[in-house]
């Protein structure tokens, strides 16, 4: 059970509408469009709103003591499929659009797989799911691991998409133990930064 209330909030709902305005904007039509010309609203939300803001923004490659790699922009440890290296430098806008483009690929389609309906979830919903699945893996159905094989997805496909909101804050410990800042990543956010669950909650009909 999450820790603090959850409910819809004006942010959440305004953060909703701005991903399918960008989206539609650029030629998104349909939850069934998963080309990759164009990004669906919930790679952009989830980006825009749960991934960067908590992930923080590296311009230059930054080495990993405890993964033992190189990382850059928002976490990524591979550019065009190769491993970073450590004299490798970008932009913001640069890492901003790969780390879409990792996150559609790597993350949304995998997911689009994994979870029957998954396109046809709402638009908070779908990108809750990304954020959790950018932070503890996509996994399977089958595995039970990962986004794709939690509690929170089974209420999602079932339909019981608040339940589901819910459920995802389960993912709030480090080593066992709760972590303060990884509940407020998975349910409210902060003064600064939206939560996973507000976004999910915030696309639902009340």
């Amino acid at each position: 059970m999450p820790v603090n209330k959850i409910v819809a909030t004006k942010r959440g709902k305004a953060a909703i509408a701005a991903a399918l305005i960008v989206a539609a904007s650029a030629g998104w039509q349909s939850q069934k469009d998963t080309s990759e010309k164009v990004l669906p609203p919930a790679v952009i939300l989830a980006t825009n709103e749960l991934i960067l803001p908590w992930e923080g923004m590296v311009l230059q490659a930054h080495w990993d003591r405890y993964a033992k790699i190189y990382d850059i922009c928002a976490g990524l440890t591979r550019i065009d499929g190769r491993p970073v290296r450590g004299d490798m430098k970008f932009t913001r806008a640069q890492c901003e659009a790969m780390t879409r483009e990792q996150i559609f690929n790597d993350y949304y389609l995998p997911l689009v797989k994994q979870v029957p309906g998954f396109v046809n979830f709402p638009v908070g919903v779908q990108a809750a799911m990304l954020s959790g699945a950018y932070n503890f893996g996509v996994g399977s159905v089958a595995s039970r691991k990962g986004m794709a094989g939690s509690t929170a997805t089974r209420y999602h496909m079932a339909g019981e998409y608040r339940k589901g909101c819910e459920a995802q804050t389960a993912f709030n410990k480090a080593g066992g133990v709760v972590v303060d800042g990884l509940v407020k990543r998975r349910e409210m956010g902060d003064a600064q930064r939206k939560g996973e669950a507000e976004i999910c909650v915030s696309g639902l009909s009340q």
